[in-house]
């Protein structure tokens, strides 16, 4: 059967139409690829958020899957740069399925050498399997580092003086039954529990999980330091994607949240593949 003159223009415009469409797919898909692979291996950014104080915080959070003495040694040259007051990392400093430790140790034990340094548990270092939690843990103890965990001390910094402390939830409030779903929730009670009733001095806590911002204000930390969320992996519009737990726009992925008057400072983090969502050092004065 011939085809009309019509009937094979509309063939060959149709032809044109899908041939333009996948060139345009692949050109997108092109440059997405160049800016994950620059995003991820040659940019590290350091963000900004000054509270009119004068104490300087560096903050460093989610290093997994990063954490190799070449990017460490970017990360400890940004942090000699800044010469800040105190160093605060809030967990997953290692991936969960690593073995061997000595890239985290001379991290820390440089970023020790710029200023004191005090760190949280994240749900990578939860996880690890029990001889190679044990050896992270000889590592931290080799070093000046102050692993908090669900404990609590004084520091006197530029002259006034905090109480820093951090919290660890169970490992059920990220992963439960090798899943997502139905995970458990944390409380107020859980959180006295733990770190008893907040003080009256100036807080600063550390929780590597900031879905329970809720409930570190409550208690009465008046400034939370969390990441976990990576960003939201993916951002759009400075919109997080999702989260670790497979959540759509996650509540807490970047930036700076004021909950009744409490302040949740989150961190996009340092590792972990990202798209149009650098990785990130903080710098904080309060």
């Amino acid at each position: 059967m011939r085809l009309s003159s019509k009937q094979m223009k509309t063939r060959t415009k149709n032809k044109n139409s899908t041939m333009w469409l996948i060139i345009t797919v692949l050109i997108l898909l092109f440059f997405a690829i160049i800016c994950i692979l620059v995003e991820n291996n040659c940019i590290l950014i350091k963000r900004r958020e000054d509270f009119d104080g004068d104490t300087k915080i560096l903050h460093i959070s989610d290093c997994h899957k990063r954490n190799n003495a070449d990017f460490n040694k970017r990360v400890i040259a940004a942090a000699k740069d800044e010469k800040p007051d105190v160093i605060f990392i809030t967990g997953d400093v290692v991936s969960r399925t690593e073995t061997e430790f000595s890239a985290t140790e001379v991290l820390l034990t440089e970023l020790c050498d710029i200023a004191p340094v005090y760190m949280c548990m994240g749900n990578h270092e939860q996880s690890l399997k029990n001889d190679n939690q044990h050896k992270l843990l000889d590592v931290v103890a080799k070093t000046d580092v102050r692993l908090l965990v669900n404990e609590g001390e004084y520091a006197e910094i530029n002259g006034k003086k905090y109480y820093i402390c951090g919290v660890m939830q169970d490992y059920s409030t990220y992963k439960k039954d090798g899943g997502y779903r139905n995970l458990d929730d944390f409380t107020i009670d859980e959180m006295k529990n733990y770190l008893g009733e907040c003080l009256e001095d100036e807080v600063l806590l550390l929780a590597h999980n900031p879905f329970f911002a809720e409930v570190y204000a409550e208690w009465g930390a008046d400034y939370t330091f969390s990441g976990h969320i990576h960003g939201g992996v993916i951002r759009l519009f400075g919109v997080g994607i999702f989260s670790p737990e497979r959540r759509f726009f996650p509540k807490y992925s970047k930036g700076v949240y004021d909950i009744s008057g409490k302040k949740l400072l989150v961190s996009a983090g340092v590792g972990k593949l990202r798209m149009f969502n650098p990785p990130e050092i903080v710098i904080y004065k309060i």
